[in-house]
């Protein structure tokens, strides 16, 4: 039996040089993506107040290798069991290299599994990788989701992390930024489709949407170094909070730093 040690979403890094974040359950511990090198994983997971040892498991969302980077190597250092969809193991182990048998966890997309006392519900997130999913976990009564690398957040996906109290979500880019930015006409194109990522004002319209939900905190992950910035992001959400009635105290937001620990974020407040 598990000590009600709390329900925490950490986010360790954002962005598209990599992400990672640590996942509080009671006392279970474990680590969405891993889209740094393995050094880098174990020393934001230390100044997190997580020894890397304890993490129990990899949870995969896609194959990009902002995502997978330093998971081959942070399974066989730690013996670390990596859980991801067939689809994305496919793709993902040309980029993490041999990972033991025992280590290989297979889920179906749509089906919660569970980790101890933890339920775990992957789903498919529309992305341009092989099999994108986000997560939903749920544990002591409460629930959390993960859910980055989204090019439109429809009622549908919205639905999978509908009554969570805590959500990182992807607020990636400004839509007209992107458009007089230096990239390629094909990468913006892929940045603003319904496979690419998530815009600031979709990501607001999304939340005001959860919190009639019962969202109580969002998480602002996956930021653009390129097309946006914070003070930016929080203003376009803010106002689509606003037009729904939702005032800035009712619903807290905090955006994921890119190279650096955030914090804790516990289901309780």
């Amino acid at each position: 039996m598990m000590k009600q040690e709390g329900m925490f979403l950490c986010p360790l890094f954002s962005g598209s040089s990599g992400n990672a974040t640590a996942v509080g359950l009671g006392e279970g511990r474990l680590l969405v993506d891993a889209g740094k090198p393995c050094k880098a994983l174990s020393q934001a997971l230390l100044q997190a107040g997580i020894q890397p040892e304890t993490i129990q498991g990899l949870l995969i969302t896609h194959e990009h290798i902002d995502h997978v980077r330093g998971a081959g190597v942070f399974s066989r250092r730690y013996d670390v069991p990596i859980y991801a969809n067939q689809g994305t193991w496919e793709a993902m182990i040309p980029l993490i290299g041999a990972i033991a048998p025992h280590n290989i966890r297979v889920f179906d997309t749509g089906r919660a599994f569970f980790l101890g006392e933890a339920s775990i519900l992957p789903f498919k997130t529309p992305h341009d990788a092989r099999e994108s999913v986000g997560y939903r976990f749920e544990w002591g009564g409460q629930a959390m989701g993960v859910m980055t690398d989204v090019g439109v957040a429809d009622p549908i996906l919205l639905e999978q992390v509908m009554g969570c109290s805590l959500l990182l979500l992807e607020a990636n880019h400004d839509p007209e930024l992107v458009r007089s930015c230096a990239y390629p006409y094909l990468t913006k194109q892929r940045i603003l489709s319904d496979r690419g990522h998530l815009s600031n004002e979709n990501a607001g319209r999304a939340l005001a949407r959860l919190y009639m939900g019962g969202l109580k905190q969002a998480v602002l992950g996956h930021l653009s170094r390129d097309n946006n910035f914070a003070e930016l992001a929080l203003a376009t959400i803010r106002e689509q909070l606003r037009q729904a009635d939702i005032r800035d105290e009712d619903l807290p937001l905090t955006v994921a730093l890119r190279e650096e620990v955030t914090g804790r974020f516990y289901t309780g407040g």
